[in-house]
């Protein structure tokens, strides 16, 4: 593949879709973006359900190469673009971490967050796959405290996932805001892409809920 091929981030704002956006600006590469309005159902629509039959954003287009899923688009992105410095290389002594952290946001820490909010009663600590809430939360503040990144000094693809996935959580009182957490998620919004990315959001959920509003009033 080369790297010159057109790519298109299925893109809906204040979802796990701002991720992948940050990580293409902080690659600072040339993306397209096609907007759904998830406040109005476009996300399940025959169109968009044809690029992902599970109607989820984000999804990423890269030439005719189709990637799903967060943990597999932060993994494709940052391998594709590598001169960025986003992703220890395969012989890296750090990549094992990286590769780790990158699956732990989705197999384990928003199951454990989903079932902390739903108020389910979790399955026993062999059947769970994050164990319990608290030894992944434990888990994660211990990694975190050193600073300040998952990988020590390094900076990596992962910081950008868990970083948003922490605003969120903590924003939403889903999270603990840990100290450690509270300082990590500081160091990551200063970052000139999130900035960008969280200011249009912003002004894109106001614009997709004023056309929510309109059709309501047309009809």
């Amino acid at each position: 593949m080369t790297k010159n091929q057109p790519i298109t981030l299925f893109y809906s704002p204040q979802t796990r879709a701002t991720g992948a956006r940050v990580l293409l600006e902080e690659l600072n590469v040339p993306y397209e973006l096609h907007v759904l309005n998830m406040k109005a159902g476009e996300q399940r629509q025959p169109a968009y359900l044809a690029i992902n039959p599970l109607g989820k954003v984000p999804a990423v287009r890269v030439g005719s190469s189709l990637v799903t899923e967060q943990a597999a688009i932060y993994l494709y992105l940052a391998d594709l673009f590598a001169e960025a410095g986003l992703a220890p290389a395969f012989d890296d002594p750090d990549r094992g971490a990286y590769v780790r952290w990158l699956f732990i946001a989705g197999s384990c820490f928003e199951p454990a967050v989903v079932d902390r909010y739903l108020k389910r009663e979790p399955a026993s600590l062999n059947d769970t796959p994050y164990a319990s809430y608290e030894s992944l939360i434990d888990m994660l503040e211990n990694a975190l405290t050193p600073g300040p990144y998952l990988l020590g000094e390094r900076f990596s693809a992962a910081d950008l996932l868990w970083g948003i996935a922490l605003h969120w959580t903590t924003m939403f009182g889903l999270v603990e805001a840990r100290p450690a957490f509270q300082a990590y998620m500081k160091r990551l919004n200063n970052r000139a892409s999130i900035q960008k990315v969280s200011a249009e959001d912003a002004a894109m959920v106001a614009e997709h809920e004023a056309a929510v509003q309109q059709s309501l009033k047309a009809g």
